[in-house]
C-alpha cells in the first residue's frame, strides 16, 4: 500500500496544531494570507516582527524538515513556469477578494463552526476542483 497519504495526513496535522497554537497565544485566528496581507499593506505596523517570524517559518521551515523526513517526495508540478506564477497571483488575489485562505478559512474557520468559513472553504475547493477539470482535462495546459 502506498504511504505517501500519510505525508498529508501528517502536514494537516501540524497545521492545525499550528493554527491551535496561535490562537491560544496571540488569540487571533492564524489566516496566512492575513498575515503576509498586513505585511504588504502596511497595516501590521505593531507586528511586523511576529508576521516576519511566522513567514519565515512557513517558508523556512520545509527546507529544514524535507530532507529528515521525506528525502524521496516527489511533485506533480507543471514545468511551465509562466502557468506556476499566474496560479500564484490568483490565488493571492482570490485571498483577497474571500477576505482569507484556507488556514484561516479552511482549518480556523471550520473548527470553529464559522457558517462563512464554512461557504468560504466550499467555494474555493469547487472552483479549485472546475479550474483544474478545465485546465488539464479540457485544454490541456497542466
Amino acid at each position: 500500500m502506498n504511504a505517501a497519504w500519510m505525508w498529508g495526513l501528517f502536514g494537516g496535522v501540524l497545521i492545525g496544531l499550528g493554527a491551535a497554537v496561535y490562537l491560544l497565544g496571540n488569540g487571533r485566528i492564524m489566516g496566512a494570507s492575513g498575515i503576509l496581507g498586513g505585511l504588504v499593506d502596511g497595516s501590521a505596523r505593531r507586528n511586523t516582527a511576529e508576521r516576519l517570524a511566522f513567514i519565515a517559518g512557513v517558508v523556512g521551515m520545509p527546507f529544514l524538515v524535507r530532507p529528515l523526513i521525506a528525502p524521496q517526495t516527489e511533485t506533480h508540478l507543471t514545468g511551465n513556469l509562466g502557468i506556476v506564477i499566474a496560479a500564484g497571483l490568483l490565488v493571492g488575489i482570490g485571498t483577497r477578494i474571500a477576505n482569507g485562505c484556507t488556514s484561516g478559512h479552511g482549518v480556523c474557520g471550520i473548527s470553529r463552526f464559522s457558517l462563512r468559513g464554512i461557504v468560504a472553504t466550499i467555494i474555493y475547493i469547487a472552483v479549485g476542483g472546475l479550474t483544474l477539470v478545465l485546465l488539464r482535462h479540457a485544454w490541456g495546459l497542466i
